[in-house]
């Protein structure tokens, strides 16, 4: 994730006029006052859920550890990665901090960002399956297939993230004062592909075939009916009584189903959720990877102020990821409302 964070701009320094000075600082103070409340706001809903997670036991299975890893990789973003490019920032997009430091920090950067995505991505699979393959995708089947997902997550983007370590390019320029994420073209194809590019195609594929399910269903609902039969039943007693008869004409029979039936409602309120944070996902995301992929192909350059405003664009994901899961699961509002109950 490129580092050339510019929130403050060097706007002051471009700029001969006293008189505008006061508004630009009285700018910058703002935008960061704002970036640390989007800071401290990550970092505790997070924590929130992570511990909702921990204290309910219902929660102890899937998809839950699902969205504990998201929390996880969420809370490392707004702990050890923001914080230090609220540093970077303040020193005027300069690194004074050191080659180790920097390491670490673009590590751990890409690290979690990468985790994350791909956190968002095992839940809408988790989702797709549950809602369009319900009867195989039993508790035990689902079970495998996350922890196996939440494995392979912290696998590829630990392989990402410390590619650069072992000579994939150099992150830290002494002499220039940068901390950067390697502008190696080979690494940056294969980091982007593998942090973004890969993730979004399968969550698109994903959707498309959750919205066709659901377009399927909606038009397989049709009346249920029992044709009437042409024919007459006719039950006699036995031969030396008196005969009786009784002649029963077959009626039909129609079932009409008003309304969406508890398994319907919940896969809606399902396929919302991952559309939406699907939808999150890709506006977040997406300027700044663009950007990333194609600056150092074309070795050209675009102003410091978008670098940072589109890498805290992608920031931002990790406050909306568990505001939008949790939001359209009941289960978690009445959670947190347990929760704050009992700290009365």
């Amino acid at each position: 994730m490129d580092r050339n964070l510019t929130v403050l701009g060097n706007a002051s320094k471009g700029s001969e006029d006293p008189g505008r000075q006061p508004m630009i600082s009285v700018f910058s103070v703002l935008t960061l006052t704002l970036l640390a409340m989007l800071v401290v706001a990550t970092f505790l809903w997070n924590v929130l859920v992570l511990v909702t997670i921990l204290r309910v036991r219902t929660f102890h299975r899937v998809p839950h550890n699902l969205v504990a890893s998201m929390a996880i990789s969420d809370v490392m973003v707004a702990a050890l990665v923001m914080p230090l490019s609220l540093v970077h920032e303040l020193n005027g997009r300069r690194w004074r901090l050191g080659r180790i430091l920097c390491h670490l920090w673009i590590s751990l950067d890409v690290l979690c960002c990468t985790a994350s995505i791909w956190n968002v991505t095992a839940i809408a699979l988790d989702r797709y399956w549950s809602i369009t393959r319900h009867l195989e995708y039993t508790l035990k089947t689902r079970k495998r297939i996350s922890n196996v997902m939440i494995v392979m997550t912290w696998v590829l983007s630990a392989i990402i993230s410390l590619a650069p370590l072992f000579g994939w390019g150099e992150t830290y320029s002494e002499v220039n004062e940068e901390c950067q994420v390697s502008q190696e073209p080979s690494y940056t194809i294969f980091s982007t592909f593998g942090a973004f590019y890969l993730p979004l195609c399968v969550v698109l594929f994903v959707y498309w075939k959750i919205y066709k399910a659901a377009k399927f269903r909606i038009g397989s609902r049709k009346t249920n009916t029992i044709t009437p039969m042409p024919e007459v039943v006719e039950v006699k007693e036995a031969s030396q009584q008196p005969q009786m008869v009784f002649r029963v004409r077959h009626a039909t029979v129609t079932f009409q189903t008003d309304g969406d039936t508890w398994r319907e409602q919940k896969e809606k309120r399902a396929a919302l959720m991952v559309g939406i944070l699907i939808g999150v996902f890709v506006l977040c995301w997406i300027p700044f990877f663009v950007t990333e992929l194609i600056i150092p192909l074309c070795s050209c350059d675009i102003p410091p102020i978008w670098k940072s405003i589109f890498l805290w664009l992608g920031y931002s994901n990790s406050f909306f990821n568990p505001l939008i899961y949790t939001a359209f699961n009941k289960n978690y509002n009445n959670a947190f409302r347990n929760l704050f109950s009992m700290q009365r």
